[in-house]
């Protein structure tokens, strides 16, 4: 908005040429997004509270200290997230580029879903929301709308192309089965980052190191002469993204504010639900699939961690793990939650660093 405001009147205040650049509008993002959360944010929590007098249910076969240390907490945070993103991304983007609009739809979709989910799990006063196969069915409607927009967006076999890290320029052409794959992407992503939120501060932390990595790799895809320096796929008007990402990291700096240890909110499925397919959009956008599977290792990890303990106790009746996902694993060892949440996120900047080292090995 502020782009299509100010930039036509760079004749008459040469100041406002810098609403051309996407770093200064990213930069802007940032700044905007944070100042939203912390304004807004004490409203929405109290907010919350008001609603939600027992806060939200926790599971019954969790780890036993959660009773004590998260009962009466709210849910629903990502809502705040949600709409430091957006206002955030509606005032500096160029909103005549397709990309963010299915970024948007997708992140709201998404958390529109993520909503509906904890409001369930409110009104029933249980840690189980709307069936799985209806969040599932719903989450593929979604991206398979934001797929077939990107597959008409991108210009020739690139919308339908799948590009491999290390690898230069290359491309796989996927025809209509890029569809299936790249819906697997957007909604795989999201259940990732809904899994990995079960301790304070987890999963907003490698959310908001990943949405950084995607700002830099959005806008180096969208910038012809960085493309062709690092020998990665060219996408024209990807790095308008990078505004989308630096506003995701904004409101994630926010939202860490009230979820730091202990947790004065959550962000629920509200909030995870959506980081996750908004990643996961990105990614497909920039044609860093693979990428984000680098970057998002530990979100891949918690889900992986899941996926075999569910198959190991159904083929042999015996856990691998003390408890599903991983981080549950380590509080049942006897690790303290700030000892596991940090350690994780050191972990997330490791394979952060692997991850953008792929823009130059090729």
């Amino acid at each position: 908005m502020l782009y299509h405001l100010f930039f036509p009147l760079v004749d008459q205040f040469t100041p406002f040429n810098l609403f051309r650049y996407i770093t200064f509008r990213s930069g802007g993002a940032v700044v905007t997004a944070l100042l939203i959360s912390f304004i807004c944010g004490p409203r929405v929590i109290a907010w919350l509270k008001s609603m939600q007098a027992e806060g939200q249910p926790i599971r019954l076969d969790g780890p036993e200290g959660h009773l004590l240390r998260k009962k009466g907490t709210p849910t629903m945070g990502g809502f705040l997230i949600l709409l430091a993103i957006t206002i955030s991304t509606l005032l500096w983007a160029d909103l005549t580029n397709g990309y963010v609009w299915v970024t948007i739809f997708v992140t709201v979709g998404f958390g529109g879903i993520g909503f509906f989910d904890d409001y369930q799990k409110l009104t029933k006063r249980s840690s189980s929301g709307i069936s799985g196969r209806t969040k599932l069915a719903a989450q593929i409607t979604i991206g398979g709308i934001a797929a077939l927009a990107i597959m008409f967006l991108a210009k020739g076999s690139l919308g339908t192309s799948l590009a491999f890290p290390f690898v230069k320029t290359f491309l796989l052409d996927l025809g209509w089965f890029f569809l299936p794959f790249a819906v697997f992407v957007v909604t795989g992503a999201s259940n990732a980052v809904n899994l990995t939120d079960g301790l304070d501060g987890l999963a907003i932390v490698p959310a908001m190191i990943a949405a950084g990595c995607f700002a830099i790799i959005a806008y180096m895809s969208g910038n012809v002469i960085f493309a062709n320096y690092l020998q990665i796929n060219h996408v024209p008007g990807a790095g308008e993204l990078a505004v989308f990402c630096s506003a995701m990291v904004g409101a994630a700096l926010g939202f860490l504010w009230f979820n730091a240890p202990p947790a004065m909110v959550f962000m629920g499925d509200t909030g995870s639900l959506s980081i996750g397919g908004a990643l996961g959009v990105i990614s497909v956008i920039t044609k860093h699939e693979f990428v984000l599977a680098i970057i998002g290792g530990l979100f891949v990890l918690e889900t992986v961690s899941v996926i075999v303990q569910v198959a190991s106790f159904k083929l042999t009746g015996k856990r691998v793990f003390r408890m599903a996902p991983l981080h549950h694993h380590f509080e049942k060892k006897g690790w303290q939650e700030p000892t596991i949440v940090i350690r994780f996120w050191i972990i997330a900047s490791i394979l952060a660093i692997v991850g953008l080292a792929t823009l130059k090995l090729r």
